[in-house]
């Protein structure tokens, strides 16, 4: 993936964009968990189209684990090259008067919600493949609430679940905002577009976060 983009400006646009398409995911996945705790009945309906659905898994689904891949790739890349420009350009970097604590451990924050896209995966995604595939069940379209929220029972997996939405929140704190100026987006509405930023940034991974409580709380 590196060889195919050389400058420095190439690479952060690459990620800009990529980060942005899994922003739009993120809206996405949280507005069809919201629904479970509505209504069991709606969350089924939508998760049985999700899963069954010829574009959704054809196209749809490789798009985003190409996205998911590109995405961290191509943040390792830039860390290191940072790395190595600040050992050689600077005697003394001092990051905490040049930039943000959030904006100087993206790598740690990024490291975090790789570690929690795993763990989603081996939730969720594996067992459905091996549902699928491996056991060829008979496709039941009213598993999927009684499936995740048997996840939720768990306080060490509730809380790693909240830990690791804390850090994602840190983590789009910095990195959607700066998604659209690496893009180029700079005008009159640049001052709006940073406000959304911030709000999308704290709400998205808060109502991740209620989903996983209030299915614990259920549980109880």
């Amino acid at each position: 993936m590196g060889g195919l983009i050389q400058s420095s400006t190439a690479r952060k646009f690459a990620m800009a964009i990529s980060g942005l398409f899994l922003i739009l995911f993120l809206a996405q996945h949280l507005t069809i968990n919201l629904t479970s705790v509505i209504s069991a009945d709606l969350f089924n309906e939508l998760s049985h189209f999700m899963g069954t659905n010829f574009l959704v898994q054809a196209l749809l689904q490789p798009v985003l684990i190409f996205g998911v891949v590109f995405h961290f790739v191509m943040g390792f890349i830039l860390e290191i090259r940072n790395r190595n420009a600040r050992d050689v350009g600077y005697v003394k970097f001092k990051g905490s008067a040049n930039s943000s604590w959030m904006s100087r451990n993206m790598i740690y924050s990024g490291l975090v919600i790789l570690a929690f896209l795993a763990l989603h995966f081996y939730d969720f995604w594996v067992p459905e493949l091996v549902h699928k595939y491996v056991q060829s069940h008979p496709e039941d379209p009213t598993r999927y609430y009684a499936e995740t929220v048997a996840k939720f029972e768990s306080p060490i997996r509730t809380l790693l679940y909240v830990i690791s939405f804390i850090f994602l929140m840190l983590h789009l704190l910095h990195g959607f905002a700066s998604s659209f100026q690496s893009i180029g987006f700079n005008n009159k509405y640049s001052k709006g577009l940073q406000g959304f930023t911030k709000a999308y940034a704290v709400i998205v991974p808060l109502g991740f976060i209620f989903i996983a409580i209030f299915h614990y709380i259920n549980s109880l």
